[in-house]
Order: structure tokens, then sequence, then C-alpha cells
């Protein structure tokens, strides 16, 4: 099951610890956040005790004014729970009584000057991203004018080559041969390994940095994926969509990414067609479709 290490939301976040047990590692196994405010009032039904707990001005100021034998009932049946961890945000102080009960069930408590919605939203953000459904494809990833493409085929089609060119046309480099998807925010968001970040392998000259290359403007760190264009040898016995009539799709990670196959055969200039096949797409963003212009002006012929 795929979890986040709490020690990397502590660095992404900069949250401060107060009490911290270096013999525990706490594993987090879900994006979500609670505020236990119905914890603090005594009601456990239903607690959801695997999430981080995170108390705002609210929770501590309520949990401050209460009777201090109700204190110690409420907050020792709190940390017997699992929690991965409690921060209290907003600037609020860490109670003694909090630290105290904290160090019996080895439970980290941090503290945040962050406001508590902010800390929270910034959390979700990271968790979700580290949590997210993930694949890696074979393929060559780009921004095209803007529009993330997805370059696939099989080995030595020319994907890279393409990639090149197109590269040498102003367009940006996400990531060469491996390509890393996360399901993010119901998109698909691509990176690239770390070991192979800016780099491209060219058959007969070697491995290319990019950055280096063509400069920081020619490579991206990440990118949504939005169109896939599938290069494939051309078959003489294939009848290929010739006007658009066909829409295709691939499915990465159970979403439906609209796809362009391209035959490849000498002559062909790809990246100049899959500068066209990116523009094409945000013209149909935008509401223009060059299909049903045409349709339009042949029907009204036709009526003539």
């Amino acid at each position: 099951m795929q979890y986040v290490k709490l020690e990397d939301l502590v660095s992404y976040t900069g949250i401060e610890p107060v009490y911290y047990p270096e013999d525990v590692q706490s594993r987090i196994y879900t994006p979500d956040i609670i505020r236990p405010g119905l914890q603090m009032a005594g009601y456990f039904d239903w607690f959801s005790f695997e999430r981080v707990q995170v108390m705002g001005k609210a929770e501590t100021l309520y949990f401050k004014n209460l009777d201090e034998r109700v204190k110690e009932e409420r907050i020792d049946k709190f940390f017997s729970f699992p929690i991965p961890a409690l921060i209290v945000a907003n600037e609020m102080e860490v109670e003694d009584i909090i630290i105290h009960y904290a160090k019996k069930y080895k439970r980290p408590v941090f503290k945040s000057g962050e406001k508590t919605d902010k800390l929270v939203n910034v959390m979700i953000n990271f968790l979700e991203e580290e949590l997210a459904e993930e694949t890696t494809l074979h393929g060559v990833c780009l921004e095209v004018f803007g529009v993330g493409v997805l370059l696939k085929g099989k080995s030595s089609i020319g994907k890279s080559e393409t990639a090149l060119e197109l590269i040498n046309r102003g367009h940006r480099l996400v990531a060469d041969d491996a390509v890393i998807i996360k399901k993010v925010e119901g998109g698909l968001k691509a990176t690239c390994p770390e070991l192979t970040q800016h780099l491209m392998e060219i058959r007969g000259i070697g491995i290319l940095d990019i950055k280096h290359l063509f400069g920081v403007g020619s490579i991206r760190i990440e990118q949504f994926i939005e169109l896939v264009i599938e290069l494939e040898e051309w078959d003489e016995n294939k009848e290929y969509d010739r006007i658009g009539v066909d829409e295709e799709y691939t499915v990465i990670l159970g979403v439906n990414v609209p796809t362009v196959v391209i035959p490849v055969r000498p002559g062909r200039n790809l990246s100049a067609i899959i500068e066209i096949a990116a523009k094409n797409y945000r013209q149909k963003l935008l509401g223009y479709n060059p299909l049903e212009s045409y349709n339009k002006k042949f029907h009204s012929i036709v009526r003539k």
C-alpha cells in the first residue's frame, strides 16, 4: 500500500517539531486531513485516526477552556489512537498536557505559524500528489504550444529524434524514454525520473543534456498530458483517417486521452505534423472544430 513518510511531510511544510520520537516512523496512507474538534468534545465514534490531525484556533481554545480532569480524559483517549501526527497551527500554544500524553503514547506533535486553512490545503495538495496512482510509460513527453504531448510508438520509430527537432523549434522537453505519470486532480501529470532529467538519448550521438544545449527554457519539470501522438510505421493496407472523423483515445490510469495516430514514412515532416496536431487540439478546446465547419459548408452547398 502506498504511503508517505511523516518526515517528508515535515520537510515539505516546514512544521516545527514539539515532540518527535526518533524511534517512531509514522506513515501516512491518506491525503485527507482532520480537525479533531469533535474528539476534543468527547465524541470518538467514527474517528478517522489514520489521518493527520490539525488543531486550529477554535479547537485549541476550546480544549484550553476545558476542566483539567476532562482535558486529561480526552487527550489521553485521543492519543491512544495510532494517529500519524498532531499539528497545532495558527501560532497557538501547545499545552504541556498535550506533550505529556503525546510522550505517553509516542505520538508526534508539531506546531506551525501558518493559518490553519492554508496549512491544511498545502498538506492535502502535497499528499494527494505523493499518494497519487502512478505508472511509467515508454515514450517522450513534451510541451508543444502549451499542450502536454506524449509521443508513443515502438522502439526505433523515431520518437526521440522527432522530439529533438521539436525542441530545436522552441518547444520544451519533460521526459525522454521513461515518463512517470501520476493521476492528479483528475488529470495526468507527467514527470521525469531524477536520473534522466533534461537528458535525451539519440542513436549515433549518445546522451544529450538538453538544458545545457538549448537553455533552461527548453525543459519543464512536469506537465499535464492532454494529447497522445502515436507514431507507427506506414501500413499500405491500412485506411488512415484523412478528415478527422474518427476520434481515438488512449486510456492511461483510467483517463481517456485524445489520441492522434501518425503514420511514419520517409519524407513526412513529423515535427510539423505534431505542431499542427497540438494547435488543432487547442483550437477544439476553444470551441472551433474544422470538421464541423466543413460539414456546414458542404450541406450549405448541397442545398443550393
